[in-house]
């Protein structure tokens, strides 16, 4: 797994994450129920257009078929522990079942009660003083000042901030051509410096410290529990998927794709 290469003759593989309940006020997480709703793989009639709209409808592979962009879903909604997300996020990389090959990965989770719908440009190290739902803080600080200073921390050289290296400004254009009119779609700079920023960080910072491209977007969606929001949640993640694919596989220069033989 690692960097996207893509041939005509494989998949393009997105892996998607949604968190649990979170506390008494949200037995039912909205990101979660979005997540499994999703489909195995892009709808075939939108497979067939990314032909027309990226580099895959050059002369070279105009007759055939780009690849099938596979959503897999982590098979378990991500419990709101430090902890737990700690442990998990490398697996996510490097032990992913089923032998597959995952080219990028979308952390989804629920902001406010707004309907906003946002994917995230950046994440953060520091700063998480809220408990999780097991009441327990991160400890990251107190750690290190027992330690005293970073030396054999987790994060150790890490910058305070890290940037997705997908290309959120044209994901974010795309998206917003394929969805409905009115819809409120935004590019956010701050994931809130909680279970969705630290798992948004947990996962580049993984990637940066094994010298791989950061290819995750988080995407944040309403703490709404309705039928109506998690259908049309399904939708709206199902076309932001479907932009990061496309902006992924038009991003590739002519020689790369010939190198690859598309």
């Amino acid at each position: 797994m690692g960097s996207v290469g893509v041939s005509k003759d494989e998949e393009f593989t997105i892996l998607v994450t949604g968190f649990g309940p979170f506390k008494d006020q949200y037995p039912v997480n909205p990101s979660w129920e979005i997540a499994r709703s999703l489909p195995e793989y892009l709808p075939v009639d939108r497979v067939k257009d990314l032909a027309h709209k990226t580099s895959f409808s050059s002369s070279s592979s105009s007759s055939s078929p780009p690849p099938r962009v596979r959503i897999l879903v982590h098979p378990a909604p991500i419990r709101v522990n430090y902890e737990v997300v700690r442990g998990l996020v490398p697996s996510l990389w490097d032990e992913y079942p089923e032998n597959c090959k995952v080219d990028a990965v979308l952390h989804i989770g629920m902001a406010g009660p707004q309907h906003v719908w946002q994917v995230e440009r950046r994440a953060h190290r520091d700063g998480y003083l809220i408990k999780d739902v097991d009441g327990q803080f991160l400890q990251d600080d107190r750690r290190r000042r027992e330690a005293g200073g970073d030396e054999g921390w987790i994060w150790e050289g890490l910058p305070q901030e890290l940037l997705s290296d997908l290309d959120v400004g044209d994901i974010h254009k795309r998206w917003v051509e394929r969805c409905p009119k009115g819809l409120d779609l935004r590019i956010s700079e701050d994931p809130g410096r909680y279970l969705c920023d630290f798992i948004y960080y947990s996962s580049m910072a993984h990637l940066t410290k094994q010298n791989r491209p950061r290819k995750v977007l988080f995407f944040h969606v309403p703490c709404d529990q309705s039928q109506e929001i998690i259908k049309s949640g399904g939708e709206i993640a199902t076309q932001l998927i479907r932009s990061i694919a496309e902006s992924e596989m038009g991003s590739r220069k002519p020689d790369e794709r010939e190198m690859h033989g598309e």
